[in-house]
Order: C-alpha cells, then sequence, then structure tokens
C-alpha cells in the first residue's frame, strides 16, 4: 500500500490540518489529528455503536477472523516496516504478529460460542409467600466507543489490532484509535488492514478509526470527548495518570484502563541460591536484557537474603551484564529517559553500581546495568521503586528474613512477582505468599516474568501504579469485560429479551439459573 499520513476516519482518509510530524526512518510525514476530525471520528463510531452492539456473536466474530486474515495478507511488509520505524529485529515482531492473530481468532472462537456474556437467570415464584419474586434476568452488554491507544514496545500485539481493540470490537464496541508516534507508519498499514476487514464484512462504516498525532492534544480531546465510553492504554505512569486525571475531570467521568508502571520483583529463596546460584543468573540477566530491557513485565528488582550464595549469585549476574552487548532502544523519549533513570540511581549514596554491559555503535543505544542496595535504603527511598524501563536491574538485600518480607509489604503495585525457591523453600517460605497476592496480578513460581500468555486464566494487571484498575486484565479474553457492564432485565416478556436470555436458549450458551450453570432451554424446573 502506499503510506497517505492521514487520519483513517471510518473508511475515508482525512487530513484537515496542516501540523504534521515525522521520524527518522520513514520517509513519509503525519498529519497531526485535529480537533475536527477526533470529533467526526467519535461520531461516526457513536453512530456506529448503534447498529454493531446489535449484530450477533457470530457476525462480530466474522469481522474479527476477517482483520487476522488482512494481517496474514501483509505480514512481510508490516514486518519490514516495523523493522524499520522500531528498531526490532524481524524474528521477534514474526512472532508478535503470529500472536496478534492468534489472539484475534482466539477473541472470534469468545464470541462464536457466546457464554462470555454471563447470562444470569433467577425465574419468577409467584407464589412466593409473602411477596411474590419477579423473573429476573441479567448479562453484560457492551459499553459504547472505546478509545485506545497503542504502546511503542509492542507495535502489534498492544496496538493497532493488539488486545485493547480487538477486546472492544468483540465485546460490540467500536474504536477510535490513538496511534502511537514511534510507528505511525506500521499504525497506518495495520488500520488500513482493518478498514479493509471492515468493509468485506459490511460492518458499520466508524466501528473503527485510527488518528496519528506526536503531541498530547489530540489524545486528550480523545479521552474529554463526550462520546467516548472509556479508554484503553499501555504506556508510561505518567502518560496513563494524565489521561486518567482527565477522563476522571469530565462532566460524566468514564473508566481509564491504563497499564503503567512496574518493577516486577523477583524474590529469590535461600535452598535455590546454594543449589544453582550461576544458572539462575544467567537466566535472570537474559531476562532482564531480553529486547533491551523494553517489557512491561521486565524483572527490575531482585530481593535476596545476604549470604554466601547471594554474592555468589550477584557476582555471576554482574559478569554476565558486563559481557552483554548494548541493543536499540524504541524510541528517542524512551532512550533519554533510560539514560535518565540510569543517572538516578548511578548518583544515588546509598546504590551501588555492580556492572555496566558493553557499549555499541547501535541507534539509540541502551546499555544494562546493574545496581546494588540494602533493604533500609530500599525502604527509605520510594524513587528506588520507580520503574527504569530498559535493561536495568536494582538487586536488594535483606540482612533477615523478617527485612525481606518487610520489603515484600512496602512494595508498590506490581503486574507480577516471581519467587525462584526449592520445593523446600517453598514450603518454609510460604507466608511470604499471602503477602504477594495484595501486590500483583501474577504471581510466578520458578520462571521469569517476560512472556505473557494469551489465555482464558491470563492476569495483565494489578494494583496502583501498575493499572489504574486492579481488578482487570488487558491480555487474555477476561479483557473483554473492561468494555461491558451487566444490565439486568425485569419482568420482560420474551420477546424484548437478548437471545442469550430467552427461555429457549437459541445459543445454546452456559447460563447460571438459579445460582446454578446450565446449558440448553430453560427447564421447568428451574
Amino acid at each position: 500500500m502506499t503510506l497517505t499520513g492521514k487520519q483513517l476516519i471510518g473508511y475515508t482518509a482525512a487530513a484537515s490540518g496542516t501540523k504534521t510530524f515525522s521520524n527518522d526512518d520513514v520517509d513519509v510525514r503525519f498529519f497531526e489529528a485535529t480537533a475536527a476530525e477526533v470529533d467526526q471520528a467519535a461520531r461516526l463510531a457513536s453512530d456506529a455503536f448503534a447498529r454493531y452492539r446489535q449484530l450477533s456473536g457470530v457476525t462480530r466474530a466474522a469481522f474479527l477472523e476477517r482483520i487476522a486474515h488482512e494481517l496474514s495478507l501483509v505480514r512481510a511488509p508490516l514486518n519490514e516496516m516495523a523493522q524499520r520505524e522500531t528498531g526490532l529485529p524481524s524474528a521477534r515482531l514474526d512472532g508478535e504478529i503470529t500472536r496478534t492473530i492468534n489472539q484475534i481468532k482466539l477473541f472470534a472462537a469468545l464470541i462464536t460460542e457466546g457464554s462470555w456474556v454471563r447470562a444470569m437467570i433467577d425465574p419468577a415464584q409467584p407464589d412466593r409467600q409473602p411477596l411474590p419474586k419477579a423473573d429476573i434476568r441479567q448479562m453484560q452488554i457492551p459499553l459504547g466507543v472505546i478509545g485506545v491507544f497503542g504502546a511503542s514496545n509492542f507495535p502489534f500485539a498492544f496496538s493497532v489490532a493488539g488486545g485493547d481493540t480487538i477486546s472492544a470490537l468483540a465485546a460490540g464496541c467500536c474504536v477510535v484509535y490513538k496511534s502511537h508516534p514511534g510507528h505511525p507508519a506500521t499504525s497506518e498499514m495495520t488500520g488500513d488492514a482493518i478498514v479493509r476487514a471492515a468493509r468485506a464484512t459490511d460492518m458499520p462504516e466508524g466501528v473503527f478509526s485510527l488518528l496519528q498525532g506526536a503531541g498530547h492534544e489530540s489524545g486528550v480531546q480523545l479521552v474529554t470527548h463526550p462520546l467516548i465510553s472509556a479508554v484503553g492504554f499501555t504506556g508510561s505512569l505518567a502518560g496513563g495518570r494524565a489521561l486518567f486525571n482527565a477522563a476522571a475531570q469530565r462532566a460524566e467521568p468514564i473508566p481509564v484502563y491504563a497499564e503503567m508502571g512496574s518493577v516486577n520483583p523477583v524474590i529469590l529463596l535461600p535452598g535455590i541460591l546454594a543449589e544453582k546460584s550461576a544458572d539462575l543468573a544467567k537466566t535472570l540477566a537474559g531476562s532482564n536484557t531480553l529486547g533491551t530491557g523494553q517489557f512491561c513485565t521486565n524483572p527490575g528488582v531482585f530481593l535476596a537474603l545476604d549470604s554466601n550464595e547471594t554474592n555468589s549469585f550477584l557476582q555471576t549476574y554482574a559478569n554476565t551484564i558486563a559481557a552483554t552487548p548494548a541493543d536499540g532502544m524504541l524510541t528517542e523519549p524512551i532512550c533519554k529517559s533510560y539514560a535518565k533513570g540510569i543517572a538516578r540511581l548511578s548518583n544515588h549514596p546509598e546504590v551501588k553500581a555492580m556492572a555496566t554491559g558493553q557499549a555499541t555503535e547501535k541507534k539509540r543505544s541502551g546499555i544494562p546495568n546493574a545496581f546494588k542496595t540494602s533493604v533500609a535504603a530500599f525502604l527509605k527511598d520510594a524513587s528506588l521503586q520507580e520503574e527504569v524501563f530498559g535493561p536495568s536491574a536494582l538487586h536488594v538485600v535483606a540482612g533477615s528474613r523478617e527485612e525481606l518480607i518487610e520489603a515484600i509489604r512496602q512494595m508498590h503495585g506490581q503486574l507480577t512477582l516471581s519467587v525462584w525457591g526449592t520445593p523446600q523453600d517453598l514450603v518454609d517460605y510460604s507466608d511470604i505468599f499471602k503477602v504477594l497476592e495484595l501486590k500483583g496480578g501474577r504471581i510466578i513460581c520458578n520462571g521469569v516474568p517476560t512472556g505473557v500468555e494469551v489465555t482464558h486464566a491470563m492476569m495483565h494487571g494489578g494494583p496502583y501504579p501498575a493499572t489504574t484498575d486492579s481488578k482487570y486484565t488487558s491480555v487474555g479474553t477476561q479483557a473483554i469485560y473492561r468494555f461491558t457492564r451487566p444490565v439486568c432485565y425485569q419482568n420482560y416478556p420474551q420477546h424484548l429479551l437478548p437471545a442469550p436470555l430467552l427461555n429457549e436458549n437459541p445459543l445454546n450458551v452456559w447460563r447460571w439459573v438459579n445460582g446454578q450453570p446450565q446449558q440448553g432451554p430453560l427447564t421447568t424446573s428451574a
């Protein structure tokens, strides 16, 4: 396709403004979305929602399947463009495209089956004494128009056709997508694939629109637009909090589901350090530097008890980092932010530099680093818990078991927390797991946090500042519930009820009838 640099508003490429931006990787200038274009996209989406929300799950699933198909047709040029814009290697991007396509198909399967609507039926009891009981039924319905903000570090899986967009479309919502300025060309190409899929499956115009912009204006305009019902965001704490605050200050506040900062602590127990400290150090150093540390689940803080085995682990970890070459970072702002974070740790009076990786000539180079501090210093200075987005780790050494547990208790909210231990360790330190449950969305035993499976049971979320709402995930099929709400139907005649709540259950979905799971028609005994 030929890049236009324009907004994709419904089925039309538009550029009514004069302000443009570009990056050094693509010889195209992209038009900043104007306030009028944000308004146009939101209004078109609102009009489309009136029809789209009423389409069957099977019809919406066909749309999603067609998106997956359209992406598969252009995966080679998408990969090539994303390499140019992000500097990520081809193999990594190819795997991410596959993940994105499979994620779309998973949501298509979910809404084809249909039980995700959580249909509940409490049949009437007209003869109940002293008062009759009304017929009460409930299911999930779509919220409306969703504003989605893409991430810099995943140009496909957390971007235009990523989990936020697809879960919103699966729920029956329309999407206005704000492209990330780090990969605008990749975004336009992906958005064009979604538009082609919408046309091919006769979706209402406006079911999806894409807005470009390097500044913050269009993003704030999107969040504060009265026709936007919720927002999905993946990015920095500062960016997510700004959108959250803007949404809260609206005349009609809306939810912002923002995935933000996390240092993903790793707790190393004594027994496993005694068994394999060297192997563990190499594994965890590899996880920390994977993708130049630019994963939201990158392990950035390690905690262990002071011991000879811990010292051995730290030495091997430092040696591994010292031998690791720098690699490119995604954008210049990310690179500058990483350098600032490293400077902050390097100049901290109670933090010791352990190792620095090898400099290279890579563009936007991010050099690996490792630091060490005590639990006392860690607890005294909250800034040591702040995420340094990149290949950096802070090792926190505890003088006692009590110090170790207190450090965990004082942790901010996290996406993940990991524990490495022998079977006996996991018995001896079983009490820490109840503390960990309060701090994160995903607790991992003997595994690295990098790598987030797209499954039904995945939880990619956590208490603030990991996210703005710890009850929801942004990965896996449960992500759909960010963009729905329950509606109760009391004493409704059959002809007015949605299909999942009809007595005959024409969709054959699983339903909760009087609190018990049931499939098939509503039985008289219910």
